[in-house]
């Protein structure tokens, strides 16, 4: 029998002498399966893997570039039809009593293996251990722009994109004596992507990733563009502390990273995809078809992010857990989170419900005070330079970063929604319907 063990934020100090020691071992062993390098420590890091994501957050672009105050807009894409899978075999029968929260699944108690030592993995994705997460409640899709309408008209909410940029702040997270930037660059805005017209050296994000005056999640692509008539879309351009105000005020809270992983899973232990092993195509996830990151082919229907249900759900009857929009979690970022677990709890033990570090560290972004996960890709993903689609990849970012391939979903435990149920009626969230005129295995065409 296995031996469990519950872990939760863990001491730094009381690891550090052995850690270095053991990761590099750790590593080494796993050397194989991936072709970036595995560092030993942070003082000698690993480099950063391939990414479509910002892990240097908007620090690092304020202060490398110059404003635009409206993102180029690419063509819609053609829109496409293709016939959905039936949902999942009805779970129900193993749900907690009714009453259940509105657009909520229920992801009963389990054990998996969480990580991945597939050929498309990183470093950051090892070793392999054995987890068990206790039963919770998770929203079927990612926040839409009408549930964060709710919050925001019902709050007065700004969010981090609304407001002015503080630099004495902002330059904590960039090298010392790097010069304040121009006042411009410091005006409300966000990070949108902006493609490339021909193909480029993928060296350097922040070559498709452009510092938008007027970017928030009410305008995704620029001050010109608008969310009017897509509800249904997944809100982007919220930074984590813009998630978190949105779950305080719903009465419910982000993932932890393995709560993800293992409902992201739906029940296909050790499979590379939330699907199984068969690799992506555009029936499965909304990803990037053609060349990254300047050809978007659109196979699937979309340029940008697609609305929720658009594709099949995984097997716990969750959608767009793969591609689409990053989620956040809670957890803090290390490169090394794993194999300190493994280091901290001995080899063959199931660890119960981690939480993550209790200090995040990013040798891609060390001057960050606080990077947090992000969960599932985005339409942004290219098995050519990201394959983020996979429910064991892991990405990070400061957590006053919002951009536009970034969302959330929440969860919920039992015992907190007993609290809510016994104090009927909660909040009335919009649910989650297909456009007038339109079945649920229908495109949506609108602009994206």
């Amino acid at each position: 029998m296995s031996k469990i063990l519950t872990i939760k934020n863990q001491s730094r100090s009381s690891m550090e002498p052995k850690f270095y020691i053991a990761l590099a071992l750790f590593m080494a062993c796993q050397a194989g399966a991936s072709a970036t390098p595995a560092a030993a420590s942070p003082e000698a890091p690993a480099p950063p893997p391939p990414a479509c994501c910002i892990p240097t957050g908007r620090a690092g672009v304020i202060s490398a570039h110059s404003p635009i105050l409206l993102a180029p807009s690419p063509a819609t894409a053609p829109p496409t039809s293709i016939t959905l899978r039936q949902s999942p075999t009805d779970q129900t029968k193993n749900w907690p009593p009714k009453p259940w929260p509105a657009n909520m699944v229920w992801i009963l108690a389990g054990e998996f293996a969480m990580g991945s030592i597939d050929p498309l993995a990183r470093p950051d994705e090892r070793p392999i251990r054995r987890i068990r997460v206790h039963g919770f409640w998770m929203d079927t899709t990612e926040l839409t722009n009408a549930q964060y309408s709710a919050f925001t008209t019902a709050t007065g909410y700004k969010t981090v994109a609304e407001r002015p940029v503080d630099w004495e702040e902002l330059k904590k997270q960039v090298p010392a004596g790097t010069p304040k930037p121009d006042e411009q660059m410091l005006l409300p805005g966000s990070l949108v992507f902006t493609p490339p017209s021909r193909p480029i050296d993928l060296r350097g994000v922040e070559q498709w990733w452009t510092w938008t005056t007027g970017a928030n999640w009410r305008h995704p692509e620029g001050p010109a563009s608008s969310i009017e008539g897509r509800d249904t879309r997944p809100v982007v351009h919220v930074a984590y502390e813009d998630a978190a105000a949105y779950t305080k005020w719903a009465g419910k809270r982000l993932p932890t990273e393995a709560e993800w992983e293992f409902a992201a899973r739906g029940g296909l232990d050790g499979k590379r995809n939330t699907w199984g092993d068969e690799p992506v195509d555009a029936k499965r996830c909304n990803t990037w078809q053609g060349h990254f990151p300047d050809t978007n082919t659109a196979e699937d229907g979309f340029i940008r992010a697609a609305p929720v249900k658009s594709f099949p759900p995984n097997g716990y009857g969750l959608y767009d857990m793969a591609g689409n929009v990053w989620e956040w979690c809670s957890d803090l970022y290390r490169p090394d989170t794993y194999a300190r677990q493994v280091l901290a709890v001995g080899k063959g033990v199931t660890i119960i419900n981690p939480t993550g570090p209790d200090k995040s560290y990013d040798p891609r972004n060390p001057q960050a005070e606080e990077v947090r996960i992000h969960r599932g890709g985005s339409f942004l993903c290219n098995d050519s330079y990201c394959a983020s689609y996979r429910p064991s990849a892991r990405m990070a970012c400061p957590t006053d970063t919002a951009m536009q391939h970034l969302g959330f979903r929440c969860v919920l435990t039992q015992d907190e929604w007993a609290k809510q149920a016994a104090n009927l009626p909660v909040l009335a969230l919009p649910s989650i319907t297909n456009p007038p005129g339109k079945t649920p295995i229908e495109r949506d065409s609108t602009p994206d």
